[in-house]
């Protein structure tokens, strides 16, 4: 692990009128590390995402990124900081094919005005080789796909925009037990690779199969943090439903 988190994030809060979504949260996102953040609905997971994601700002707390003080004011930001999101929805375009989507919103363009479509289909052979990703064809309308092939393009996406923290919506709820399989051993090859993973899941299983640490929420809190070699899944599940020690 490196010796400097990537990401350190120290007492965010963040409230929606009377509710209380997150209070004094610490977490701390290492690049070449699996971070699984667990907990029931409502415990607040989808917050702590969004303001690692630039979607929500925190209402108090700091973040630093490379140890410097920052203020992630939008999605757009995040990215260029190193910080991609994979959202459960994949915001992928069903009518349009596998490249297209890879470089949705930043196509390369020749000319100054013209989409440079070899361009995007040779970076998305680069990318889907190096993840070790196979695409039946580039051009397949992205909605003709598989729940694991979207899934997949989506990654994909994120490691093209240079993300270093990749964080991760459940990315096996809608999936079968092949397609999760193919990818946990993707987050498995990211981590590999030196990025940085951050999985928000409800699936202990697949929790254990890839996260090097655990960190559980309830109620908006920080309740406990586990490395995966010194605790199991009943250990977590009591942190989860309040039974357990920090």
């Amino acid at each position: 692990m490196a010796e400097q988190p990537f990401v350190e994030c120290r007492g965010v809060s963040k409230a929606f009128g009377n509710v209380s979504a997150l209070h004094e949260v610490d977490v701390d996102l290492y690049r070449g590390q699996v971070l699984a953040i667990v907990g029931d609905n409502g415990a607040g997971k989808s917050t702590l995402m969004k303001i690692l994601s630039g979607v929500h700002q925190p209402d108090r707390g700091t973040i630093k990124i490379a140890g410097e003080p920052i203020r992630i004011a939008d999605p757009h930001q995040a990215r260029e900081l190193g910080i991609a999101t994979v959202f459960q929805n994949l915001a992928l375009v069903d009518q349009r094919d596998v490249a297209a989507n890879l470089f949705l919103g930043r196509e390369p363009v020749r000319a100054g005005i013209f989409v440079n479509r070899k361009a995007m289909r040779e970076g998305a052979r680069r990318v889907f080789a190096d993840l070790r990703v196979h695409m039946p064809s580039l051009a397949a309308e992205v909605g003709q796909l598989s729940g694991g092939q979207r899934q997949s393009i989506a990654i994909g996406r994120a490691t093209a925009q240079q993300g270093r923290i990749i964080i991760m919506d459940e990315p096996t709820a809608a999936l079968g037990v092949q397609e999760s399989q193919k990818v946990l051993d993707l987050v498995m090859r990211l981590k590999a690779a030196g990025t940085g993973v951050v999985i928000v899941s409800h699936n202990l299983r697949h929790v254990f199969s890839v996260a090097d640490r655990i960190m559980v929420l309830r109620r908006g809190r920080r309740v406990g943090e586990r490395l995966h070699a010194e605790t199991t899944p009943d250990d977590i599940v009591k942190l989860i439903v309040g039974a357990g020690r920090e």
